[in-house]
């Protein structure tokens, strides 16, 4: 018999380091442009998704070889309708309170996140519902629900025909993506459907392209390839990731950052897209990462970040109420004072630190599980 899966607390800190990340970006203050891609051309984004895709397969790979698919669907169907249930309710706040308040002040700040919305109520509301519309903010759940519903398929074909066949398609559809798949796709539906839903409508993230990222994530929680075990880690990888991540660091904070943001190299380092550089960057600081993982379990493994982490659908959420109420209260941020920035910032964090106290409460009662999600 298996032991049971060892809970690895440094995970949980480095999902609420990513939490706080995350918001601090999102937050409208001066802090973002300090906080927006700190690391390179590497995102908070990008390290929750794979984070997330790496937990979800070293727990639900081991549970699909012991249970059956049968069980992992119903254990992921359910952690994606729970995450459905939250989405609809931001989505409710959104629809209601959210745009009253930009309607009522004309906060452009506000109304540029429910444009679509307010022009096209009921389409709106319908698109929103089927995961159609996503408006700024709220447009990477309906992307992670998806991709926890494919999960299943991708763990069962990944074990019986190989994950090198399963990581060769993956990274096939990153490369349409790259070549303009979704607005190919996007065009075929529109011309099915009559939709008027604008494709700006449709998320910022290029799932095609975002998919590569849970995928090799689920890969990797699957069976750790040998390029990332600790000991013994492979020289030549550690110090080749160690130069590009700190070339990319100076280009991204230096002059350069106006030349790779420009025509024609901007698609490299495209965000939304998961261009080329942008995946070598962060290919770069994963393996920079597990080479120093048993250190981390010092200062990463305990304190606030590790119960952020453990509650991290819940901060999730509560950080996005947040910035909501920051963007109705402050606008963009540009005219606030130093002051007010200060008590914004703090006062979130703060925020997200007694969601995670009252979700850890909650849960006092269970016993600690692998994390799942």
């Amino acid at each position: 018999m298996k032991k049971p899966l060892r809970r690895q607390p440094e995970l949980d800190g480095l999902r609420g380091v990513l939490l706080v990340w995350m918001t601090l970006t999102h937050l409208p203050t001066h802090v973002n442009a300090y906080s927006n891609q700190i690391l390179g051309f590497v995102s908070a984004a990008e390290g929750f998704i794979f984070l997330s895709a790496v937990l979800c397969g070293r727990v639900f790979a081991r549970k699909l070889q012991q249970e059956g698919i049968r069980s992992v669907w119903h254990r992921l169907g359910a952690r994606a309708g729970r995450l459905y249930a939250y989405h609809l309710l931001l989505l409710g706040i959104a629809f209601t309170v959210i745009a009253r308040v930009a309607v009522h002040t004309k906060q452009a700040s506000l109304q540029g996140l429910l444009d679509f919305y307010l022009a096209h109520r009921t389409d709106g509301i319908v698109a929103s519902i089927l995961l159609i519309y996503r408006p700024p903010l709220l447009d990477i759940l309906p992307m992670y629900i998806l991709f926890l519903l494919l999960t299943p398929a991708v763990l069962w074909a990944g074990q019986r025909w190989g994950w090198r066949t399963i990581l060769s398609l993956s990274l096939l559809l990153w490369t349409t993506a790259q070549f303009g798949l979704r607005s190919v796709v996007y065009a075929a539906f529109v011309h099915l459907t009559h939709s008027d839903i604008p494709l700006s409508a449709l998320g910022a993230f290029d799932m095609y392209a975002w998919q590569l990222l849970w995928i090799v994530g689920l890969w990797v929680g699957n069976g750790r390839p040998p390029i990332l075990r600790v000991s013994p880690h492979p020289k030549l990888a550690l110090a080749t990731s160690g130069l590009i991540a700190a070339c990319l660091l100076i280009v991204r904070h230096t002059h350069w950052w106006d030349v790779w943001n420009a025509a024609p190299w901007a698609p490299l380092i495209d965000k939304w897209h998961l261009g080329p550089l942008r995946i070598l960057n962060f290919t770069a600081l994963v393996i920079l990462f597990a080479a120093v993982q048993p250190a981390t379990v010092k200062w990463l493994g305990r304190g606030p970040a590790v119960l952020l982490g453990r509650a991290s659908l819940e901060v999730f959420c509560a950080h996005l109420l947040i910035c909501f109420a920051a963007l109705a209260v402050v606008g963009d941020g540009a005219n606030t004072t130093p002051l007010v920035q200060v008590g914004i910032v703090v006062s979130a964090l703060l925020l997200l630190y007694l969601v995670a106290i009252a979700c850890a409460r909650d849960r006092t009662s269970t016993s600690p599980a692998p994390q799942e999600d």
